[in-house]
């Protein structure tokens, strides 16, 4: 020992020696140490590591254990999920234009549209009717009815039009053809056909396209009563033929009779107009 004492005491020796050699000397021998476990050695590196992480990587593994947590399988019994809520629709309205000797609601009770769409049922007459027409917002009917002695007033937008009435009569006053224009403006469907129930709205009108087709088809296919039109009774000539149509009348037809005081050979015939 004194010999090394005095080696290391000679300031040429320790000059010639190794970097770091003298602080190794001073340093506790590893080597004498008892050897820590791997497991020692991990939790002093784990902490290091985890100084040195960056914060989306810290992220990314909350994130991870949230997916993992999420991902496992809920321990105990599993509730069946609810079953979902059916979408209620709103019934669709049909119009029926009638009077109220036929109650149409009773013919309609229970019918759903494709089995689940309910229908109601709006009757009055073309007389009990008035309307509003859009181009983009479609039709909106007022109605005002009396049922039982009871005044009803209800205003909808009908889905569908029934007619089953006369939409123009020779009565005056029952001219219901602007109503037929106003439910065809807001493009309502219907049956008889809107368009259809305007055409019938004159019996000269009508004939004129029989008489298309009496031409198309011939007398053998389809045969037609010959008429002969006349717009008013002033430029009426002596009629040739019994079967006259004076005017545009839906529902009148010229009755000829046979005056008095004709001359030999020949017959005058004088016009009245009569419903049918």
């Amino acid at each position: 020992m004194n010999f090394l004492r005095r080696r290391l005491s000679d300031s040429s020796f320790v000059a010639n020696l190794p970097n770091g050699y003298m602080a190794d000397l001073h340093r506790p021998d590893s080597s004498t140490s008892s050897p820590s476990s791997p497991a020692m050695e991990r939790r002093h590196t784990q902490p290091l590591a985890a100084s040195f992480s960056s914060p989306g990587s810290s992220l990314f593994s909350s994130f991870s254990s949230a997916m993992k947590q999420t991902s496992q399988a809920p321990v105990g019994p599993v509730e069946p999920p609810a079953p979902p809520t059916p979408i209620v629709q709103r019934p669709r309205v049909l119009l029926v234009i009638d009077d109220a000797h036929t109650d149409w609601a009773k013919y309609f009770q229970g019918k759903k549209v494709n089995g689940e769409i309910e229908i109601r049922v709006e009757q009055a007459e073309f007389s009990e009717l008035n309307l509003a027409a859009y181009v983009t917002g479609g039709c909106m009917v007022d109605m005002q009815v009396v049922r039982n002695g009871t005044k009803v007033v209800r205003s909808f937008k009908p889905d569908f039009i029934l007619v089953r009435q006369h939409a123009y009569s020779m009565a005056l006053g029952e001219d219901y053809r602007s109503l037929v224009i106003g439910l065809q403006y807001g493009g309502l469907p219907a049956i008889n056909s809107l368009y259809s129930v305007y055409n019938f709205c004159s019996k000269p009108w009508v004939f004129s396209q029989l008489i298309k087709i009496f031409h198309s088809l011939g007398p053998e296919k389809f045969p037609l009563v010959e008429q002969t039109f006349f717009p008013n009774h002033k430029p009426m000539p002596e009629a040739k033929h019994l079967g006259v149509i004076l005017g545009k009348s839906p529902l009148a037809i010229v009755k000829p009779r046979i005056l008095a005081g004709a001359g030999k050979g020949t017959v005058s015939l004088g016009v009245s107009e009569t419903e049918l």
